[in-house]
């Protein structure tokens, strides 16, 4: 069972009532009633003090955080974060539907259309989490001396957070870099170069670096935003030095791996964790769905992020002991395999894998953004600097640790770039990294073609981004255009 530790004031944040959104503002459900452009607000939210900027800061968490959708599909909600693992996980090689039905399975086949709902949902969830932080920006003047700079740069992490995510899935796009009025049609239809979104997502990593401590783990760090900040300097392919100091920096601030893997997932606000989402079991407005949805016939679903064949060889020839931890056979269909991190409230479903003493649907698992074991690897990623290989001992140091944690001793004398991809798989399987690595190491043509090719798929250069939603280029009348491929 999942041992809940959080501190009051994260509790605070997950359960606050935002006693100032109204909800033609901020209603995931009701924004959306209306054709507005999801980048856009149709009035203006202003703050009179502090404490009223607090509940709009926390507010931006609940944006990333999204709504559960339990047993009711609104298509209006926006379920964020609780939906990333279609739009990355189920589009590289490490997992697929149960069924490859619906639309759910275009993810999998590499047949998206740009009219999918999961692509919109999340789109216009980021954009609405972009939105939220920028109100923030926006009033930051009534916060005091003591907390301006520290609120600042809170915003500044989320903004960077969801603008990362979105130049990464999209490519260009555009970029919320204020708040924007439902007139500003030249913002919200123009896709802004990835460059220029590159810049923002920098500049605003580093004033929360400059404003932030380690205080949290369900709000934004400094820490998380230096691991952030590192692996957009990898993602850019630029600035390696930078990278390899702020992955240190990282390591050299307490935190540590857990002795034991499976701890990870099950030991909230552990010492390894750097960022997370948090949830909390059973209230509707703060439990997720998603750790429901990856069994079978226990979400909505009857299962998706299921995992594939290269998946689990993967993890049985390199995981060590992780393999074990990290995907299981599914009990009711002995042919296929489920994701072992992440169950309900730490509750595996019984021998039937559908009988739980909570409810599954409700649960209350924090979702994992930045780990250490993650920093430890993009530091040796740092070191490699595009390169083939190193035997810099530093590199090594960092390698060794995590695979000593997965029982894999051997001393490591050289690492290649294909064993660093590799260690980034096992350790990492099924957190939503697995697409933007292979991107990060260019070799994600190479790698999604022959899994396309080995399984009946249709996978082009083009599938690496994600179509732009149909209904926002209708929105647009033309101005906004549509990526190659869609």
């Amino acid at each position: 069972m999942l041992t809940f530790y959080k501190t009051i004031q994260v509790r605070t944040f997950m359960m606050a009532t935002l006693v100032l959104i109204s909800g033609s503002f901020f209603s995931c459900g009701d924004n959306y009633l209306d054709p507005v452009p999801s980048s856009a607000i149709s009035a203006d939210v202003f703050y009179t003090n502090e404490d009223e900027l607090l509940n709009a800061v926390i507010n931006m968490y609940d944006g990333i955080q999204g709504v559960n959708a339990l047993d009711n599909s609104d298509s209006n909600a926006n379920h964020a974060i609780q939906v990333e693992f279609y739009i990355t996980e189920m589009r590289s090689d490490n997992t697929k539907t149960k069924s490859s039905e619906g639309e759910a399975a275009q993810f999998e086949n590499y047949t998206l259309r740009p009219t999918n709902g999961i692509v919109y949902d999340y789109y216009r969830s980021f954009y609405d989490v972009l939105k939220r932080a920028n109100i923030v920006l926006a009033n930051i003047d009534v916060a005091s001396e003591a907390n301006k700079a520290k609120i600042e740069g809170e915003a500044k992490f989320i903004r960077a957070y969801a603008h990362f995510n979105l130049v990464r899935l999209f490519g260009d796009i555009p970029m919320a870099d204020r708040v924007i009025g439902i007139a500003d049609t030249d913002v919200q239809f123009t896709r802004t170069p990835k460059a220029q979104v590159y810049d923002l997502i920098i500049d605003d990593l580093n004033a929360a670096i400059a404003s932030l401590n380690n205080a949290y783990k369900n709000r934004a760090s400094k820490a998380a935003a230096q691991a952030m900040l590192a692996k957009v300097y990898l993602t850019l392919g630029t600035n390696y030095t930078e990278a390899q100091v702020l992955c240190e920096a990282v390591i050299n601030s307490g935190f540590a791996l857990e002795p034991n893997f499976n701890d990870v997932f099950y030991n909230e606000n552990n010492n390894e964790v750097i960022f997370s989402i948090g949830f909390l079991a059973n209230p509707a407005s703060d439990s997720q769905g998603f750790s429901a949805e990856w069994l079978n016939s226990v979400g909505r679903s009857s299962g998706v992020n299921y995992v594939t064949n290269e998946a689990a060889a993967a993890l049985d020839a390199k995981g060590g002991n992780r393999a074990a931890y990290s995907y299981r056979i599914d009990p009711a269909q002995p042919t296929q395999k489920q994701v072992a991190k992440y169950f309900p409230n730490g509750e595996n479903g019984g021998a039937t894998g559908v009988t739980f003493n909570s409810n599954p649907r409700a649960a209350g698992n924090d979702w994992i953004v930045l780990r250490l074991s993650d920093v430890l690897l993009m530091h040796v990623e740092a070191i490699m600097a595009g390169g083939a290989s190193t035997s810099a001992q530093a590199a090594l140091n960092s390698f060794q640790k995590v695979r000593n944690r997965a029982g894999l001793t051997d001393v490591v004398t050289s690492i290649t770039k294909e064993e660093l991809l590799d260690e980034r798989r096992v350790e990492l399987a099924f957190e939503n990294h697995r697409l933007f690595d292979l991107i990060r190491f260019n070799a994600a043509q190479d790698v999604l073609s022959a899994f396309s090719a080995a399984n009946g798929y249709s996978f082009t250069s083009t599938d690496l981004l994600l179509p732009i939603p149909q209904r926002e280029i209708n929105l647009s009348q033309g101005m906004l255009t549509q990526n190659p491929g869609y």
